[in-house]
Parts: C-alpha cells; structure tokens; sequence
C-alpha cells in the first residue's frame, strides 16, 4: 500500500508518457509506409497487376474505362501495389490518413487524348 503512494508521488512530478495526439503529432519514421498517396493515371497502363497483387483487394481495375480505384478503409498499407507497378505510378506516402467521419473510394479516371486535327488533315 505504501509503495504506490510512492508510485503516485512520483508520477505526479512527471511528465505524461503518451503525447496529447491531436495537437502533439509524431513525425513519421524514415521508410514507413504511411498510405497510397495516389497513382499518376496519365502514367497508367490499367495492367491490373497491382489489384491482383492487393492483400485486401483494396484495388479495382478497370480496362475498360480506364478507371482506378482504391478503398481506404479496405487498404492494409502494405505497399505491395507500389512495389510491383511496372510504370511505378502508384506513390506511397509517409505520413497516415486523417480521420474520416465519411467512407469515400479513391477513383482515378484517365481522361480521352484530345484528337490533333493536323496529323490527321495531313
């Protein structure tokens, strides 16, 4: 029973042991993975290696329309994705997402090439 007035003593004189998170942010390790910042869809072949490659099939591919999607909330972060991209256009981050109150899919849709009229008038 003494013992730990002792304990209390001395911890009153101390300074917490965790931060006060949402105003004392840690910065991130070197090499972590953070989150799937995005991919760079004009870079973008559609292959699909990356959603066949996802752990959680947190990645949907579409040939067809060109399209990218990514679910947040179904990511493990284990950067799986960005390693075997072949045009290496998936980007991980260091820092972690934001809470959310909303689940919002990441979709990255690639936009048609404006046609040049020149090559084809010639």
């Amino acid at each position: 029973m003494f013992d730990m007035v002792g304990n209390i003593f001395k911890n009153l004189g101390n300074k917490p042991a965790t931060r006060k998170y949402p105003f004392e942010k840690r910065t991130a390790f070197a090499c972590s993975r953070g989150r799937v910042q995005g991919v760079d869809i004009d870079v973008c072949i559609f292959c699909g290696i990356c959603a066949r490659k996802c752990p959680a099939d947190a990645i949907v591919v579409d040939r067809a329309n060109k399209s990218w999607e990514l679910d947040p909330f179904k990511c493990v972060i284990c950067g799986a994705c960005a390693e075997v991209c072949p045009k290496k256009c998936i980007a991980m981050g260091e820092q972690h997402g934001q809470v959310a109150a909303v689940k919002e899919k990441v979709k990255c849709v690639q936009q048609p090439q404006p046609k040049d009229n020149e090559s084809q008038a010639g």
